[in-house]
């Protein structure tokens, strides 16, 4: 699973250090900034890349946590951490994610989390990589997201509504809810193809050839009749 990159600004430290206790309990958080103070984050910002997150107090000295959420970029979210509950509606009038008032418990900050996480994730299956960039995908399997290096593919398997991986790093297959047609679309046509109903191949993993079948590892697989055309082509343009 990619983890959420987040800061944690608060200038009271009692406050600061109980936000870093639950990142540090979040296995998909990756704290890459504490700040006393939204001058800080700015300045962090400035120097460095923007953050998926940011779990913000809002009465903070020079500039306030709504202040500071009219600077971020759109694709930075918000959650605020506030005692003051008067604050709720100015928050969801910039696009706060989740308002968490003070004290709040670790479920409510993980629920907050999951808010962005959930938000995050959406956002990453609409993004589609031009070929010559796309080196992995991310797939849900048993309720996780998995990064999927695509040159470790060697085949794939469809199975009504599920698809199974095989990797070389993998001694069993992944399984994961979706159809192969989907699939199919996504990947790279000049790594991948599908030769038949039920199979798509890595082609630089294809070890030989015979007939209407080739060998990947300690598979034979079939070229079917109506993939048998675009896969002659492929042979022909690589036979030396």
């Amino acid at each position: 699973m990619k983890k959420l990159s987040c800061i944690i600004v608060d200038d009271e430290p009692m406050a600061l250090a109980l936000l870093k206790n639950y990142v540090s309990k979040t296995p998909y958080l990756d704290l890459k900034a504490e700040c006393a103070t939204a001058i800080e984050v700015l300045n962090f910002l400035n120097e460095n890349a923007a953050v998926d997150v940011i779990f913000s107090d809002i009465q903070m000295p020079e500039l306030n946590g709504m202040q500071l959420a009219k600077t971020l970029p759109k694709s930075t979210k918000l959650v605020f951490t506030t005692a003051f509950d008067h604050y709720a509606i100015e928050g969801y009038k910039v696009n706060a994610v989740d308002y968490l008032l003070k004290p709040f418990n670790y479920a409510e900050f993980l629920d907050a989390a999951n808010k962005v996480l959930e938000i995050r994730s959406k956002e990453t299956e609409n993004i589609v990589l031009p070929e010559e960039t796309k080196f992995y995908i991310f797939i849900k399997s048993e309720y996780k997201q998995i990064k999927i290096w695509l040159k470790e593919i060697l085949y794939i398997e469809g199975m009504k509504d599920y698809v199974k991986f095989y990797l070389t790093t993998e001694t069993k297959p992944i399984l994961s809810l979706m159809t192969l047609k989907k699939l199919e679309s996504e990947l790279p046509k000049k790594q991948f193809m599908r030769i038949h109903r039920s199979y798509i191949i890595g082609l630089d993993k294809i070890e030989s050839l015979e007939r209407n079948q080739v060998l990947i590892g300690n598979e034979r697989i079939t070229v079917a009749n109506q993939y048998k055309d675009d896969f002659d082509a492929f042979v022909s343009q690589n036979l030396m």
